[in-house]
């Protein structure tokens, strides 16, 4: 076993990247316009540090536009910025 292989069979495909469909003509174009990771929105600490200290502080909410991540508001604690992150948004204030 190499020190580079990835575990599993050899004649199983990496699932690390969705595959790229061969009948669209522009699929590389929108590979490359996916979110990092897959993640269309974020949160940020709005005085730094890791994401998990401090969980009561504000935290700033990032979108995905499809090029760079833009600020899209504040949330008022970490409970606030996750549902947000994952969609439900329990009426912070976006501004």
């Amino acid at each position: 076993m190499g020190k580079h292989s990835r575990p599993g069979p050899p004649n199983q495909p990496s699932r690390a990247v969705p595959r790229i469909d061969d009948g669209d003509p522009l699929a590389a174009y929108n590979r490359r316009r996916r979110a990092p990771m897959d993640v269309y929105r974020r949160h940020r600490p709005l005085h730094g540090g890791g994401g998990h200290l401090r969980p009561d502080e504000p935290r700033a909410l990032e979108e995905w536009d499809g090029f760079a991540y833009v600020p899209a508001g504040t949330a008022d604690n970490l409970a606030a910025a996750q549902a947000w992150s994952n969609g439900s948004d329990p009426g912070t204030e976006n501004s």
